[in-house]
């Protein structure tokens, strides 16, 4: 599809009524402007090529490569590869492989969470992370009447922007709306069924708790990997260059400025 705005993926798009759907939020509507179809590329002299996975860039060259083996040279090229979720799979958490463990991070994410809660309607849920993705998920979770519990091992939501006041106030909102919270542990291990669905989360503190849907949203990491070894890396992103009034300053991409 074309490019559209994430952010309407954690909430109105899993709304039980008022659904959001393409092409409702292609860019840049959020901002007040006009939707950017398909089209308004082709009218702006913009080619927009979907369904195609680069898989190989060469810097030397200038070249970039695809999966299904097209070449396209460049003179100038913006990396903007953005981020990817971070999965417990990644950490060897035990039966996280499990169906119906979610991430969110890309409409079809979002696609198989909505029929996920159509099919385990009014059953249990976990979330597992006290973010973004965590708050947003564990509200619209409960507006499709959803039992909801969140797990994460800080001491309070949300601990790098909110302080322990701010965080005490959403805390006791979300536990109004039915919301269970977990803090000061973690998900190690998750049980299966017959057919390899989840059925329960296994906490480090011993607890276990029933889930129908589990949704992880314990961060994200840069997409690099096309272009290691070619690209000064730190932090495990990009370093880049900015150039302002005269200074150089060092920042880690990927990076607002």
């Amino acid at each position: 599809v074309a490019p559209y705005e994430r952010p309407a993926l954690s909430k109105a798009y899993l709304f039980p009524e008022g659904t959001a759907r393409l092409p409702g939020f292609h860019v840049c509507v959020g901002s007040g402007g006009e939707r950017l179809l398909p089209e308004w590329y082709t009218e702006k002299g913009i080619s927009l090529i979907l369904s195609t996975e680069i898989t190989k860039a060469d810097l030397a060259s200038k070249t970039l490569h695809s999966a299904t083996g097209d070449i396209f040279k460049y003179q100038t090229l913006v990396i903007a590869t953005g981020s990817t979720v971070l999965r417990l799979t990644d950490f060897g958490v035990q039966g996280a492989e499990a169906k119906n463990i979610f991430y969110l991070r890309e409409i079809d994410d979002a696609d198989k969470l909505v029929e996920a809660i159509k099919e385990k309607k009014n059953g249990k849920a976990v979330v597992v992370g006290g973010g973004y993705i965590g708050l947003e998920l564990s509200a619209a979770l409960r507006i499709n009447n959803i039992d909801v519990t969140m797990v994460y091992p800080e001491p309070w939501c949300m601990p790098r922007l909110f302080t322990a006041g701010i965080a005490a106030f959403y805390e006791d909102y979300y536990a109004n709306k039915g919301v269970n919270i977990i803090k000061g542990t973690v998900a190690v291990g998750f049980g299966t069924n017959e057919i390899g669905e989840v059925t329960d989360v296994k906490l480090k503190d011993g607890r276990v708790l029933d889930a129908d849907i589990v949704v992880v949203g314990v961060g994200g990491k840069p997409l690099t990997s096309l272009f290691k070894g070619q690209v000064e890396e730190e932090k495990g992103g990009i370093k880049i260059v900015v150039r302002l009034t005269n200074t150089t300053k060092k920042v880690q991409y990927p990076k607002i400025l």
